[in-house]
């Protein structure tokens, strides 16, 4: 098959079977959000955000599809404006007539997504969904590590794995460590979840204050949103990659889409 053979909803059914729409979160939304499934697409960018740059850049390639985690548009617009920056990466998307997809909560529920991923990096054994929801699919991830080490080097443990200079953690427990749990994201609703599984130390994003009052035999490590979910584009890269030899899959050159500064 010809490059210029691929539609829309070609990529679309690739990404459909690894990570379906069907099981997204009520509340995202996941899928194609702009542009037409019939559209040709010759060359896919990828990242974690859809931002204005993403959509230049895809512009400056030569790149017809832009395939995300998070979404573009995650509810109803009331208005699209170049001073918003979604508004200005739609206004910039549907004027270069580029198709716009994200696997944002539908790739978080896989076994072999962004949970899962991270659960691998840490080399932990025995692993199974946290949150299950049945078929095999369900939110965060739980397993053993290798061997128990204590709360001090756990800490160091996840730092080098996850190439951070700092984490926000509870107050460090003063057993081993062999359990750990985790969820890629916002993860403070899977808490519960994740002292239930026996865990003593959970990992996931965007932790507030009060959640760090853990009980003594358990601690919560917050990483970062953008760092627990980074891994998934070069998931969605090789699964994009292994089914369109004939046509350019790249990942954005300015892999960095993370809002949050630290100094």
């Amino acid at each position: 098959m010809e490059a210029c053979a691929f539609k829309v909803k070609d990529v679309i059914s690739v990404i459909e079977d690894f990570a379906p729409v069907s099981i997204q979160e009520n509340w995202d939304n996941s899928g194609l959000c702009i542009g037409s499934p019939e559209a040709a697409v010759h060359s896919v960018l990828l990242g974690l955000d859809c931002t204005p740059e993403l959509v230049d850049e895809a512009v400056s390639c030569g790149a017809d599809m832009i395939v995300t985690h998070h979404p573009l548009i995650f509810s109803g617009l009331k208005r699209i404006s170049p001073d918003d920056p979604v508004g200005l990466a739609v206004t910039k998307a549907v004027s270069a007539g580029i198709s716009v997809y994200a696997a944002h909560t539908t790739a978080d529920k896989v076994v072999a997504g962004v949970s899962g991923a991270m659960a691998r990096r840490l080399g932990l054994q025995n692993m199974e969904i946290l949150d299950k929801e049945g078929d095999g699919v369900g939110l965060g991830m739980v397993g053993d590590l290798p061997s128990p080490i204590s709360a001090a080097e756990a800490v160091e443990l996840v730092k080098g794995k996850f190439g951070l200079k700092a984490v926000r953690t509870s107050r460090l427990i003063d057993k081993p460590v062999k359990r750990v749990a985790m969820c890629g994201g916002a993860g403070s609703s899977l808490i519960g979840k994740a002292m239930e599984s026996g865990a003593q130390l959970y990992l996931c994003g965007d932790v507030s204050y009060h959640h760090f009052f853990t009980p003594k035999d358990f601690m919560i490590m917050d990483i970062g949103h953008y760092e627990s979910e980074i891994e998934i584009v070069a998931i969605l890269f090789s699964l994009l990659r292994k089914n369109f030899p004939t046509f350019a899959v790249r990942i954005t050159e300015n892999i960095y889409s993370n809002p949050v500064f630290y100094f």
